[in-house]
């Protein structure tokens, strides 16, 4: 071998040995002969470096995976002389090969066993089985083998080609005809010879059973000499984890429902009088967390069984089965309420599929009760907080936390499926109990009580979130424990968890104001004050703010007494913090957009006058156009960049404030209406100037552009005399996202205002136009995917623009601007459609020429306008989806063929196409259409 370029393997060579090291590998690897010296290498045992074994291991592995059919008989054989060689020598070796050698080699011999079996090495196993005898080392080669062969053959988790599937499903049937048995007895000589002397060893024999199980003869393993030698294992500290892994794979192997109940039943009987069910004398918490599985996948398998009997009809079956999931109920609850939560989790499965089974029951027993009640009791107490959980730095152990809350959710909406009588009732003794006593009560206990009222809002589901009407029983249980939640004092607990709940349940169950409306100025209260929006954490501060405006919205009918006394006392929470401003604002920014529209609920829908509402808009408004002018003219003489971003946020804050107000509005409550028409026309006079801001444009126009989108809803008409300077301002300078964000607002006041913009659409169409065109020219790198995709996504907004533009009934926009523009135009729609393989633009390319043949195909259409139709727009119907690039498998380049079919329908082409455009189903001509070019591609 080149010894000089072995020296690269090692990870800590320089570069031109790991190179020389690389090339050597690739010679070898397509070699006919030379990857020869590897085998000898290995065979004799030649080196000693471990890079070097492992690299003879590679070259090896690549010959038998991907050149083995090529190799003549003589090498077949030397590879397999080469691995029993090998085999030997490490049977001789005090010390075994580092595992990373050991996994490599069991690859080999799993390959080649995968190659070779049963055809040229019948004897593969007796081969290997007569050689290693009861050598550790040996035993260790096999096993690891056994595991790769279960990867190469078996394991589901890897995708197999049909040729695959089915080498590997002879394989199996070789084996289950001839060496099965022997293997079994193998497992069982090396669980029983080395589970003291080995427990390694002993673990990964069981690894090996429990893989091999799901696919062999069951009574093999499933006897009393397999069984209780597993089970002498659980009580071996080193073993018992694996012997449990090993006893799951056992129960869950796929037979009979009745013989699944037997096997289960057996295994249980055998464990309990062990002593493995008395669970609180176990201090292994991960043995339990094992044996928690291995209980969830009995019960589960046992209701699997019970479904299928009671589906066939098998009564008596199908209730012993059922006594026998009742019987596993104690365990499980131990093991539900277990301190563990991972314990706890491992069984949610089984206790879940166990309510699912007492829901399809006609009626349930006073057992079955019990343990319902049970069970609800144990979810309960589960969902607490434990004093470890971090509420100020949530971190991995939290996280997993609010994920097994999720999986104790899921049961308690299961509980109310299967009783929610006595889901009400429980929580209703908890609920009554905790509040009866929160002063002196842990946190954990005072917001569990809230969060399991919180959730029977979702356990026991009402049309629209009316708890409140319909079933009395449910309705006063609901009713006493809200008016309890909102007049014992609880909401001043002094801990973020209680706050929050509190106020999620507020929001939760409005509908009870609207029942109990005396109860809404002591909740507003307490959102205004230091329980909610001047709470301590920032993080009850802000949910506070979405959930106050969540609150005000639904029942604003009920406040119209206290609206401008909130107002009041939210004031300084309305106020745009400055940059400079060095102290950590009440609220951000986004919670502050709440707490605006809030505020412009409040007035829009306050019974007062006309001129009252528009008094309190302005005075909401104004500090905010005040603030904007102070601060733009601070940016346009700021030169500190970091200063300048500061400025211009705080202006994008002052726009997007404004903008949310106007979210109040309705059909029946519209700007007009309130008398706020000129407030929102003063805004727009003091935020348009930003737009010729040649400082942080980007933030700016996007800004100002997203508040003209409001105006168009809400202003309507009154927008419009503002619109050419704010697009003139936005066209100058552009850059694609600019143009791109800038055409849906062109769109909008198209499709709202149609006629009445037409004229200045004539007026700005040319120049958007032309300016999309100059974006669309500029150089880019070809590499820069960034830049290439916002390209695409620009000549799609421009191709919708042109959409909009022909499709509202405005023929004379386009028609105006010169026969050269016009041609122009319509050549880059062609383009469109033909030469750039984008689907979802080439689809709207054809709409556009469809619309453009019904506009001016006519007699009194645009003068040679038919000319081009023939020239061009049929042209393009088959020069597009001949194309490489269109994929009629593709969903949306189907839809861009319909399109297509629909342009030619409109222009009846050629005879062999008359008659199929002159079918009055045009449902016809798109299959015909889609038949015609895949036998045209072909």
């Amino acid at each position: 071998m080149d010894e000089q370029a072995l020296l690269g393997l090692n990870p800590n060579a320089d570069a031109r040995y790991r190179q020389r090291a690389m090339a050597y590998f690739e010679q070898l690897k397509e070699s006919q002969d030379a990857w020869e010296v590897c085998t000898e290498a290995l065979a004799k045992g030649i080196y000693s470096d471990d890079h070097v074994k492992f690299f003879c291991f590679q070259v090896l592995e690549h010959q038998i995976k991907f050149r083995h059919a090529s190799l003549s008989g003589a090498q077949q054989q030397l590879v397999r002389e080469t691995l029993m060689k090998w085999l030997q020598c490490q049977l001789m070796n005090s010390q075994p090969e580092k595992v990373f050698i050991r996994n490599k080699a069991a690859q080999v011999f799993a390959l080649t066993f995968v190659m070779d079996y049963p055809t040229l090495w019948p004897k593969f196993f007796f081969d290997v089985l007569s050689l290693v005898g009861l050598n550790p080392n040996g035993v260790d080669i096999y096993l690891r083998t056994l595991m790769a062969i279960d990867a190469e053959v078996v394991d589901r988790d890897i995708l197999h080609s049909l040729e695959e599937t089915r080498r590997n499903t002879l394989i199996k049937d070789g084996m289950r005809e001839q060496c099965i048995p022997h293997l079994v007895e193998s497992w069982f000589q090396i669980l029983q010879t080395y589970q003291q002397s080995h427990p390694e060893l002993t673990c990964q024999c069981l690894e090996v059973v429990g893989a091999y199980v799901s696919w062999i003869d069951l009574n093999l393993i499933a006897n009393d000499q397999f069984v209780n030698l597993l089970l002498g294992q659980m009580s071996m500290e080193e073993l018992r984890e694996e012997a449990c892994d090993c006893l799951l794979e056992i129960v869950n192997k796929g037979m009979d429902p009745l013989d699944k109940t037997k096997l289960v039943e057996s295994l249980c009987r055998v464990l309990q009088s062990a002593g493995f069910f008395n669970v609180e004398q176990e201090e292994d918490v991960d043995f339990l967390a094992k044996f928690s599985r291995l209980v969830n996948g009995m019960g589960q398998n046992l209701v699997l069984s019970w479904t299928k009997l009671a589906k066939a009809g098998h009564v008596k079956d199908a209730s012993e089965t059922l006594q026998a999931v009742e019987a596993k109920v104690p365990l499980l609850l131990q093991l539900l309420v277990h301190e563990d939560d991972d314990i706890s989790t491992n069984v949610v499965g089984f206790c879940y599929e166990y309510l699912h089974v007492l829901k399809q029951l006609p009626q349930l027993t006073d057992q079955q009760k019990s343990n319902v009640e049970a069970i609800m009791l144990a979810v309960m107490k589960k969902l607490k907080y434990d004093d470890e959980y971090n509420f100020e730095n949530e971190g991995e152990d939290e996280a997993m936390f609010v994920e097994y809350r999720k999986q104790l959710k899921m049961l308690l909406d299961r509980l109310a499926q299967v009783s929610p009588e006595l889901l009400l009732e429980a929580v209703r003794r908890f609920f009554a109990n905790a509040m009866l006593n929160w002063q002196s009560a842990p946190f954990m206990e005072v917001e569990v009580a809230i969060r399991l009222l919180y959730m029977l809002g979702e356990a026991l589901p009402a049309s629209h979130g009316a708890h409140f009407s319909g079933d009395t029983t449910k309705t006063s249980a609901l009713q006493d424990m809200m008016r309890t939640l909102v007049s014992c004092n609880v909401s001043s607990y002094q801990h973020t968890s209680v706050s929050l709940e509190f106020f999620e349940t507020v929001v939760r169950y409005d509908k009870f104001f609207i029942v109990e409306p005396q109860h809404i100025p002591v909740v507003l209260m307490a959102f205004l004050d230091q329980r909610g929006l001047r709470n301590n954490s920032p993080k009850v501060r802000s949910r506070v703010a979405y959930l106050f405006s969540r609150f005000v919205k639904s029942l604003h009918k009920h406040m119209n007494t206290f609206i401008e006394d909130i107002l009041t006392r939210i004031q300084d929470l309305l106020e745009l913090a400055p940059p400079e401003n060095g102290f950590p604002a009440q609220l951000t920014s986004d919670d502050q957009l709440f707490m605006f529209e809030t505020a412009g609920v409040l007035i829009v829908n306050a019974e007062s006058p006309v001129e009252r509402k528009q008094a309190l808009m302005r005075s909401l408004l104004l500090p905010l156009m005040d603030a904007f002018a102070m601060l733009l003219a601070k940016l346009l003489q700021e030169g500190e960049e970091e200063r300048q971003v500061a400025l211009a946020d705080c202006l994008s804050h002052a726009v997007g404030f404004a903008s949310r107000t106007s979210k109040a509005f309705s059909n029946k409550q519209t700007v007009k209406q309130c008398g706020c028409t000129e407030v929102y026309r003063d805004c727009m006079q003091t935020f348009l100037p930003a737009l010729s801001c040649p400082i942080q444009r980007g933030v700016l126009r996007s800004s100002v552009r997203s508040f003209l989108h409001r105006m168009i809803i809400c202003l309507e008409e009154e927008v419009l005399p503002f619109i050419p300077a704010a697009s003139e301002h936005m066209l100058k300078d552009c850059e694609a996202k600019d143009l791109q964000e800038f055409i849906p607002l062109i769109s909008q006041m198209t499709a709202k205002f149609k006629r009445q913009v037409s004229p200045f659409l004539q007026q700005v169409f040319m120049p958007l136009v032309l300016a999309i065109f100059e974006v669309l020219a500029r150089p880019a790198d070809d590499n820069d995917q960034a830049a290439a995709l916002e390209k695409q996504m620009l000549r799609r907004s421009y191709f919708t623009f042109i959409q909009t533009v022909t499709g509202s009934g405005m023929n004379e926009v386009m028609a105006n601007q010169g026969a050269e523009n016009v041609e122009r135009v319509v050549f880059t729609i062609i383009q469109g459609a033909v030469d750039i393989p984008d689907p979802i633009g080439q689809k709207t390319c054809f709409i556009i020429l469809s619309k453009l043949v019904e506009l001016w195909g006519g007699k009194d259409g645009m003068v040679g306008f038919p000319d081009f139709i023939y020239k061009h727009i049929v042209p393009a119907c088959f020069l597009a989806p001949l194309k490489p690039t269109f994929d009629l498998a593709d969903a949306q380049t189907v839809l861009t063929l319909s399109e297509c079919a629909v342009t030619l329908k409109t222009i009846h082409l050629k005879r062999e196409l008359c008659q199929v455009i002159q079918q009055p189903d045009v449902k016809v001509l798109k299959n015909y259409t889609k038949a015609f070019f895949q036998r045209a591609k072909l």
